[in-house]
């Protein structure tokens, strides 16, 4: 070999790499700038649970982008109050929010489909239908008129009815009842005379103390625990008929998300998975816990009875009729999540509903 020759090519190479180096540096630079987004959550930090999730996002992001993608979280009414919090959004005010779609029912009843509706989805039917279905598709093609995106980060499971401060046995006692509701289920339950009630998560509490409402729902037992209802209402209904598997949403305001580099798009959507997935764990392990407390507390545990859930079931049915004949958005999305669930319910009849029926025969007798 010509050693001449040799180190020729090994200088140009050499000088090659380190031209490679220096220019490597301000691409990468530009893939991963410094962006710092607000987030506005419509719960309580008190709440670790459902506030939880924006952090789990955060924190997510964060992780992935070595700290140059941040989002600053902040709890209901830090910025705005936890029922503005898609409106703030839209209007760009912040960039993000944590929030239940179903809070802005009073725009638009599609908005209640993408958290839940009376006699809806469970929670791992609603995830089915967000990530294989149609359901994110659908959705965000109606957020957009709103100038929004919109991914799925929270979900409770199927929650409790309420508390009540009386007993509730049938469809007669729900006359008159002032109750905190939130969707379409306060229209659904107005039909059978109740006085619904959109209230934000921290202000039930004070609401139901005074004697402003009769009644409250909110989540299930951890959370409720927290906020104290059992202290002035004693009787705990379940199960939630209009939340079987309710969803929290992360909505981006749309120009903005449009915006960021793709890979901190996609980071930000695996970390709304993340929280998606972590939230349902925690209520899992938090809930069993805590409803054996609140029962030791003196609160009194009430299914709704047979007749309840068939008149609500049929008021339900009869909102949907109304509102599909003149709302076509809510028509074309309601639709595809009910075909959705038919196949659903016939599968999950064969499967989980078998299984889990006879382990909790055996957790009733003791032998788990």
């Amino acid at each position: 070999m010509d050693r001449r020759s040799f180190f020729k090519k090994a200088a140009v190479t050499g000088a090659g790499a380190a031209a490679a180096t220096t220019l490597a540096a301000p691409a990468i630079a530009q893939s991963m700038p410094k962006i710092t987004w607000r987030l506005t959550s419509s719960f309580p930090k008190s709440l670790d649970t459902i506030y939880g999730g924006a952090e789990d996002i955060a924190k997510r992001v964060a992780a992935a982008t070595d700290g140059n993608f941040t989002i600053q979280t902040f709890a209901a009414g830090e910025i705005v109050p936890g029922l503005q919090a898609a409106d703030a959004v839209s209007a760009g005010t912040v960039e993000m929010c944590h929030t239940c779609s179903y809070y802005y029912v009073g725009k638009d009843p599609t908005f209640a489909i993408g958290t839940a509706i009376p006699f809806g989805l469970n929670a791992r039917l609603t995830n089915g239908w967000f990530y294989q279905g149609n359901g994110n598709k659908l959705l965000n093609e109606f957020y957009a008129t709103h100038g929004l995106v919109g991914y799925i980060a929270g979900n409770t499971g199927a929650q409790m009815g309420g508390w009540f401060r009386k007993e509730i046995n049938t469809v007669d006692d729900f006359k008159g009842v002032k109750m905190r509701i939130a969707g379409l289920a306060g229209r659904v339950v107005e039909k059978l005379g109740v006085v619904p009630q959109q209230i934000a998560g921290g202000d039930i509490y004070p609401s139901l103390e005074k004697g402003t409402i009769d009644a409250a729902e909110w989540v299930g037992p951890y959370d409720d625990q927290k906020l104290g209802f059992y202290k002035v209402a004693k009787y705990y209904y379940y199960p939630a008929f209009w939340e079987g598997g309710p969803v929290i949403h992360a909505f981006m305001n749309k120009a903005k998300f449009e915006a960021l580099p793709k890979a901190y798009q996609a980071v930000l959507e695996d970390a709304c998975a993340f929280a998606n997935t972590n939230m349902m764990a925690k209520y899992d392990t938090k809930n069993p816990i805590a409803i054996k407390e609140l029962v030791a507390q003196g609160t009194i545990l009430r299914p709704f009875s047979q007749e309840i859930l068939d008149a609500c079931f049929k008021a339900a049915m009869e909102l949907y009729g109304e509102i599909t004949a003149k709302n076509e958005w809510f028509k074309k999305i309601y639709e595809d999540q009910v075909a959705y669930k038919r196949e659903g319910y016939l599968w999950t009849q064969l499967s989980e509903y078998t299984y889990d029926t006879f382990m909790m025969i055996q957790q009733r007798n003791g032998k788990l």
